[in-house]
């Protein structure tokens, strides 16, 4: 087996164990999920943080990666729509991550609570970011655009607790979609009418 394969396959498992045992779980619990003996483990990463870093990393990438920057030539309210439901896809279709996301297990260690924190962070930044953007081409209100990246990603948290704990709730994506679109529309998001 190449030993890009062997990573990822030990980063899979070790998202599996992290989603169910928190960031508490051991790294035998990683080598026996992956069927490796744990020094194989080692051979690939330094300890459980240097893991953890990684899949959280990629998580924040995909999710860098799956929003696409708004063309005011284009319609703008099926851009944003697609936005929101690029998000959600990248976690409601990786639901070990979503769960090691909301894990309760960030007091029992200062990495995971960090490494999480640092993950939101980048969140709010990557959000302020667009939503400054967005107040330059007309179609975010003005006002502070942290403070709208705070609310919105308050909101977003909310609702990606309620899918990870209600299994039902990925079939209703599209329900989702529009119930954020329509808030933001009422928010601080100024979409011009489509033209017919």
């Amino acid at each position: 087996m190449s030993k890009t394969r062997r990573r990822e396959e030990l980063l899979a498992a070790a998202r599996t164990v992290f989603a169910h045992r928190g960031y508490q779980a051991k790294v035998e619990e990683i080598a026996a999920e992956a069927k490796v003996a744990k020094g194989t483990v080692y051979l690939y990463f330094p300890d459980k943080r240097s893991i953890f870093v990684e899949l959280i990393d990629a998580l924040f990438g995909r999710l860098a990666e799956a929003i696409l920057r708004v063309d005011t030539g284009g319609d703008v309210a099926e851009q944003v729509k697609h936005n929101i439901r690029a998000i959600l896809s990248v976690l409601v279709d990786d639901p070990d991550t979503m769960r090691m996301l909301f894990s309760h297990a960030s007091g029992v260690d200062p990495a995971f609570g960090e490494k999480i924190d640092s993950f939101y962070d980048g969140l709010k930044m990557l959000l302020t970011e667009s939503l400054k953007e967005g107040q330059e081409l007309g179609i975010v209100a003005e006002g502070d655009a942290r403070l709208y990246a705070t609310f919105t990603l308050g909101g977003l948290k909310e609702i990606l607790w309620e899918v990870a704990r209600r299994p039902e709730v990925p079939r209703q994506r599209e329900e989702i979609v529009d119930a954020v679109y329509a808030l933001l529309q009422r928010g601080y998001l100024r979409v011009p009418p489509r033209p017919r």
